[in-house]
């Protein structure tokens, strides 16, 4: 099918400036405002910045429809549905799911023009509010507090991008053309580039994408507050910028540099109350998502959706991933193959009724069990997550564990900050004595992050950066269970259970990453020369 060209995509990126815009954190339309009056105020900055939070929130898709593109929930179904530990039971992400994607498909040409739309709205915005002029309200520091927040958006973009659509940090970092283009300059703009110009602009390698994404994330960082009294959770603070360097650095193996980054927002004695925005994880592992993920202590970063503007019933995580027995479409299910690790004991909270719904054996999900992480499968108003601190926890204690020749005991503590809030005293809690290498216990790390953030899109950033680990490497895209399966059975709590499996996709397979999309490579004579091999 046809993807929309970048000649468009500059053109959606523009939109806030010069047509009414539907603000994800303020649904008011606003007027046409021209590049030259869009940035007089701080209302009017205010307005243009938001617009850039609603292209994360809500890009387009086939016919001008919304399925969460790229962050509002599209990135946690394509997140989860390359990896193996959720399942997809329908044939709605059969294509992501099974590996058959090509440069046509939707899901990954979407994915693609939205992230891209979005990272020109936010160059575009940042230009305008660069050239504007100072005033009382709008000081050279709330100018550089909005280019912080656009800053923020930009890196998370291209970060989404290199890790769906070029190989890992690993790699060969510094090949030629291993990136994505990384863009910094508004387009069309009168101290931007021209469309034709940023049409032949072609890839950067991936380290130049890593120093650039961390270029971003130092500014912000610098420059924006530790906390916000409105939209604590769904706007850019230094919190979140730090929490997304954590995970970065994680992406290129520095662990000394995601140390010194999770140091920032953990304390290294007493509680893990964080000094900065005072995160820290709640009681359960429930506790971010069951006000919609609205506000809570343990959320740094999420994507606002609420009742008339979210990811539709084609798209919202509610109607994706909750059993149609609870009002759900039971699409995306939690996949027998992690549930019976014996890592995930069966007394683990995240097995209990009150995080999981099976569903029935003749439904949709033909017995598959479902999440209820996003419980509001009516109204669609349940937030994306993008980063919690539990993460940042497990970040941490990761790069701690692979930092020492022996069992790091502060590393053990921040995975059990994690785990122990789930696994009641007995079997399945993890003490000094459960491991005797410091590579046990970063694989129980790694197994503890499949667990926690099951249905948050998680499972694909950690399969791509392990692509090549020599120690924990998942050597490409694991076997899945098969889509075909009556599930109703197979939740056993036993290892050995057995089913029909999916082939793996060997990491030397060029399905292990996305193709640039059709459009892309056809309107871009630079990118068409730098197709991803085997394409």
């Amino acid at each position: 099918m046809k993807i929309i060209s970048y000649k468009k995509i500059f053109a959606l990126g523009t939109l806030m400036m010069f047509g009414a815009a539907c603000e994800v954190t303020d649904l008011q339309p606003i007027d046409a405002l021209s590049e030259t009056t869009a940035y007089e105020t701080v209302e009017r900055v205010e307005l243009a910045v938001t617009g850039v939070y609603d292209g994360a929130q809500s890009g387009f898709y086939a016919g001008g429809a919304v399925r969460g593109y790229p962050f509002g929930a599209a990135h946690l179904q394509q997140g989860d549905c390359r990896g193996e530990d959720m399942v997809s039971v329908a044939a709605f992400y059969a294509v992501t799911y099974n590996g058959t994607y090509d440069a046509t498909t939707p899901n990954n040409g979407f994915f693609w023009q939205t992230a891209y739309a979005m990272i020109n709205r936010a160059n575009v915005v940042m230009d305008g509010v660069r050239k504007a002029q100072t005033s009382a309200s709008l000081t050279e520091s709330v100018k550089n507090a909005y280019e912080a927040e656009l800053r923020f958006l930009r890196a998370m973009g291209h970060f989404y991008l290199l890790v769906n659509f070029a190989r890992p940090y690993s790699d060969n970092p510094t090949a030629v053309a291993s990136g994505i283009p990384y863009r910094e300059q508004p387009i069309g703009t009168s101290t931007g580039v021209s469309v034709d110009e940023a049409s032949k602009q072609g890839r950067n390698t991936v380290a130049e994408c890593y120093d650039k994404i961390l270029a971003d994330l130092d500014f912000a960082e610098a420059n924006l507050p530790a906390t916000r009294s409105r939209n604590a959770i769904t706007r850019a603070t230094k919190g979140a910028v730090i929490a997304l360097k954590t995970r970065i650095r994680l992406h290129q193996n520095n662990w000394a540099k995601v140390i010194e980054e999770a140091n920032k927002l953990i304390p290294t004695s007493g509680n893990l109350v964080s000094p900065v925005g005072n995160y820290q994880l709640t009681a359960t592992p429930m506790g971010p998502f069951g006000t919609a993920n609205k506000n809570n202590v343990e959320s740094i970063f999420s994507i606002e959706n609420n009742d008339v503007d979210n990811a539709s019933v084609n798209g919202a995580a509610p109607t994706m991933y909750s059993a149609s027995i609870t009002g759900g479409r039971g699409i995306v299910g939690i996949s027998p193959l992690i549930w019976n690790q014996p890592f995930f004991p069966a007394d683990d909270f995240r097995k209990s009724s009150a995080m999981v719904q099976q569903d029935g054996a003749t439904s949709p999900g033909r017995g598959a069990m479902f999440s209820k992480k996003y419980a509001d499968a009516t109204s669609r108003t349940d937030n994306a997550p993008i980063i919690r601190y539990a993460e940042v926890l497990l970040n941490a204690a990761e790069a701690l564990a692979r930092s020492s020749s022996t069992v790091d005991t502060r590393a053990l503590a921040l995975l059990n900050a994690v785990r122990n809030r789930a696994v009641p005293e007995g079997t399945g809690r993890y003490t000094a004595a459960s491991f005797t290498s410091s590579q046990q216990l970063v694989q129980a790390i790694l197994n503890e992050r499949r667990i926690e953030f099951l249905a948050e899109g998680m499972r694909w950033l950690d399969i791509h950066r392990l692509g090549k680990d020599t120690v924990f490497g998942t050597k490409g895209i694991p076997s899945k269970a098969s889509q075909t399966l009556t599930f109703t059975n197979l939740y056993t709590n036993n290892p050995a259970t057995t089913y029909t499996m999916l082939a793996a996709i060997p990491y030397e397979n060029f399905r292990f990453v996305w193709p640039l999309p059709i459009e892309e490579i056809n309107n871009n004579p630079t990118l068409k020369n730098q197709q991803n091999p085997g394409w």
